[in-house]
């Protein structure tokens, strides 16, 4: 009788734990996804204040033409309702190549650095990017805990029931790695 008990008791158990590891691994699904939002969100931000960015800066920097249009250009592009997450992404370097190489421009212009529209526009600009940086920290740490529901046992049984892939965590591009070339980026702002 014993025995008879405790099948049902062991079912039950079995089942419990299935809905235990399934709605976890839900859950890490849900913060990757909400991670991956939130640097789309910073993204937005971001691409928003370029514009206001090259108008305050336009009459100041004639010779930095081109800079302020490659700006403009990966914005348009990233906001594209054709571009993929892979294409925002690599948008998203180049714009961070570009924001540098105009935070090196500007040194060049003591009256832009001196105005109050330019100041409180870099600012923004710098807080977009402290936010942006917050965001990849928080969505590679989600993926990191997702990876491990989806390789530790018993998770990875019900994982693969699920369907459930791993997801590419945020990295810098094999440029970004890169030593910069102070010196170079201030002869081409010249």
């Amino acid at each position: 009788m014993g025995a008879i008990l405790s099948l049902p008791i062991l079912a039950l158990v079995a089942v419990l734990g299935y809905v235990v590891l399934h709605n976890g691994l839900v859950r890490k699904v849900n913060r990757v996804d909400q991670a991956s939002s939130s640097i789309d969100v910073m993204l937005k931000k971001r691409w928003d204040l370029i514009p206001n960015l090259v108008a305050a800066v336009e009459q100041y920097m004639d010779h930095e033409r081109s800079l302020l249009e490659t700006l403009t250009e990966l914005r348009a592009r990233a906001l594209s309702p054709q571009a993929t997450a892979e294409d925002r992404n690599q948008m998203d370097v180049a714009t961070s190549a570009a924001l540098r190489q105009f935070t090196v421009a500007v040194e060049n212009y003591p009256q832009l650095k001196a105005s109050d529209n330019f100041l409180q526009l870099q600012g923004s600009l710098n807080e977009v990017e402290e936010q942006l940086s917050a965001a990849r920290r928080f969505y590679n740490a989600a993926v990191t805990e997702y990876h491990d529901g989806l390789r530790t046992w018993p998770s990875s049984i019900v994982a693969g029931q699920m369907g459930l892939q791993p997801r590419e965590l945020f990295a810098v591009a094999d440029a970004e790695r890169q030593p910069v070339d102070v010196g170079a980026l201030f002869d081409r702002a010249k």
